[in-house]
Order: C-alpha cells, then structure tokens, then sequence
C-alpha cells in the first residue's frame, strides 16, 4: 500500500470464508498495512494475527458510520463480503465519502462462487439480495425454468422462502442450499422446496433456485389476471388496466401517486414494472387501503406506499416537501373539479396525467378540461360474450372515458 499523502485512507476488502487464503496481492498488503480494521463479527473470526487495531462493526449497520468517518487520516480497511459493490455494504458507504478518500478492492461475490458450483451461466441468472429485504420480493421472479440466486439472512429464511413457494405453486422448485461458500465449511445440499428441509441451515447461506411447478407466473406486459388481485369490484379490470398502464408510461426509477387506488391494480403494476420505480397509493377507505398493502405484498412489491385519507386533504394539508412530486399521476377515484385544480396547482411541468370517468358527471368534468387545457380524450367500449337465451351475445361494459395530459 503506497504512502503518499494522496492515497485514500480508506480500502473496502472484499472478504469471504477463506479469509486470506484467496486475497489477491493487493489486498493481503492492504491488510497488512492497515492501522485499524473493521468487520462484522464472522469476518473477524478469519482474520490472522494483525499488527493492526481490530474492531467488530455494529448492529443496525448504519451505527458503524460514523464510527468509521472518525477515523479519518488513519489508514483504515473496512471488510466486506465479497464484493462490496454486489449487493454490499459499499453503495452505502460511498454516498458518505468522496470518491478520493476510498478505494474497493473486490473478491468473488456470493453470486460468482454459487453460480461455479452449480454449473450455471451467472448472465442468465436473477441475482436477488434478500437478506435484508421481504421475501415477498421473489414473487415477480417466478416464472418456469428461471435460474434465480438468491442471498438469505439463515437457515429460518430457507424454510421461509420454501415455504413461499409452496403458497404461490411452485412447491416442485429444486433447491440447492449453498452454506458458507469459499471455507472449510463450505456445502451444498439439494432439494425440492416441498420436501423436509434440514434443520441445521448455517449461515452465510445462499440458495439456488430452479423454478419448477404450476402456479401462476406473473405475465411481463401490464395487464394482470383480475384474479391475481384482491378486491370488493373497486378494480380496474384488466384490459381498461393494461391501456391505462401504456397511457401512464412507466420508466425506470419513477413515482406515481394513484388516487382513489382501491385494491392498489395500478400501483402494484407501475412497481411490477422496474425495481427502482415508486408509488404513492391513496385511498379514503381504510379496509380498501388494507387490501391494497395485502395484494402489493401477495406480488411482491412490498415497498408501496398506501396514505389513508382523501387526496385532495392530503394535499392540502402536506407540505410540499413532504410528499415528493411524482412523474405520473392516475386518477381512478374521487375525480372532481377541485381535485383536479389542486394537483394542476401542485404538479411541477411534465407531469403525466391520466384520469379515468364512468359516470356523466365525472365525464364532463374531462371533457370540459381537455377542453380548456388539451390533451386526448379516449371514450374505451369493451363487450364480452355472454349467454343470451340457449344462444350467445356481446354483453357491454361501462364505458370508460380516459383523459391522458402533459402538465
């Protein structure tokens, strides 16, 4: 490790069950370098004797922070697993530091050691980092024959996501359960997620999953199954649904406030459709925002936002800081005149507006505002066949008039 007065004096080693065994030469000379390292109490156990000061880093993580921004000026290495920027600790840390002060020198990641025991190409696999997160979140993952690698926090998770499995219909998924990757105590048992898993699943552990069975996979275009959701008939049903989405836009990374969200359709889709997306749901009835949570979980979009109360006091009420503005807004319940000065008030420019209207009242409402405002106005008329005497005929829907706007 150089000396010079420049030199970052902080390095994130990637560290695994080996220890030393597999550093490359520039991180075993960092180490023995360093003044002070820190690591989680696992990664401690494995280190040789140190010239240097050790300490084991807390638990909740983010109470080590400022700990290690103390020790600025002192050469410091961090320990971390694997990669620290692989569904690491190094995102985090990076956001607290300047790019000069830190360095990273990676290890395999828990996904390359797992994929090279299975056999399994790593680019044709789902990476999920769960170990911190609901495991929920797999859900929009299982779709037949997928690879997924999934990263769990113990042996109780294991049995959890078996478990989950079995719930959705994919009890047939083999499991490879992958303990303590790169050590001494490395080892890989293989089973069905409806068998008896054992009970001594130790941590660090990993799962490989090949999905197997009949449950229902989550198609890849808007438009869900009515059936996959929850609800009391406040739905936005599938076709209106899948034209709606399209109307929204979705990108990655963006929020929608839907308003008036009843079972949560449009949200949980918008999620459904990037990791990084966001949503505001709002809903005036707390039994339907409590459907709505329950089917953004039973999905696997766990990160939905669900405010109790009537939009238009929410934002009247909310300072503007308080909820951030949205890239798109739909409008599926409480339409009215006020509601719709309130967000134009409120919304910053290009905004994506999208309101939907059964009734005569709320009809005219749009069309007096794509009037004065512009915009397009959509008038959608779905039939469906149905029994007509011993024969067959088209049986009309209501009617749904859509407005679609750029503030």
């Amino acid at each position: 490790m150089t000396d010079r007065d420049d030199a970052p004096w902080l390095t994130l080693l990637g560290w695994g069950e080996g220890g030393t065994e597999g550093l490359t030469a520039a991180s075993r000379e960092a180490l023995e370098a360093a003044e002070l390292v820190f690591g989680a109490r696992r990664h401690l156990r494995l280190l040789p004797a140190l010239v240097a000061e050790v300490r084991e880093w807390p638990v909740p993580f983010a109470e080590g922070i400022p700990r290690l921004l103390a020790e600025r000026g002192r050469r410091v290495v961090m320990l971390v697993s694997g990669d620290p920027f692989w569904f690491g600790a190094g995102a985090t840390l990076a956001r607290h530091l300047p790019a000069e002060e830190w360095r990273a020198l990676p290890a395999p990641s828990t996904f390359s050691l797992a994929a090279s025991r299975l056999g399994w190409p790593l680019e044709a696999c789902t990476c999920l980092g769960l170990h911190a997160k609901p495991l929920t979140r797999i859900r929009p993952y299982l779709q037949q024959h997928r690879h997924l690698l999934v990263l769990l926090r113990n042996g109780d998770a294991v049995r959890e996501l078996a478990g989950l499995l079995v719930r959705f219909g994919f009890g047939g998924s083999r499991l490879h359960v992958l303990e303590a990757l790169g050590g001494d105590d490395e080892r890989l048992r293989s089973m069905r997620a409806d068998a008896d898993l054992p009970g001594d699943i130790a941590h660090p552990v990993a799962v490989g999953l090949e999905v197997a069975g009949d449950g229902p996979a989550l198609p890849l275009t808007p438009g869900l199954p009515d059936a996959l959701f929850e609800h009391d008939g406040q739905l936005t049903k599938q076709a209106v649904r899948a034209m709606t989405l399209a109307a929204l836009a979705p990108r990655a990374g963006q929020r929608l406030w839907d308003i008036g969200t009843g079972s949560g359709s449009i949200a949980i889709e918008w999620l459904l459709v990037h990791p990084e997306n966001q949503a505001v749901a709002f809903e005036c009835h707390a039994e339907r925002a409590a459907r709505a949570r329950r089917n953004a979980d039973n999905l696997g979009v766990d990160w939905l936002e669900v405010v109790e109360g009537a939009a238009l006091d929410v934002l009247k009420n909310q300072a503007q800081e308080d909820l951030l503005p949205p890239e798109a807004v739909f409008i599926g319940g409480g339409l009215s005149e006020s509601l719709l000065e309130a967000l134009w008030q409120r919304l910053p420019p290009g905004v994506r507006l999208v309101a939907n209207a059964v009734t005569l009242e709320s009809e005219a409402l749009l069309a007096e505002w794509q009037r004065r405002i512009g915009g397009e106005l959509l008038r959608i008329e779905l039939s469906s066949a149905a029994p007509l005497g011993n024969r067959r005929g088209w049986k009309a829907g209501y009617p749904i008039v859509q407005w679609r706007v750029t503030r």
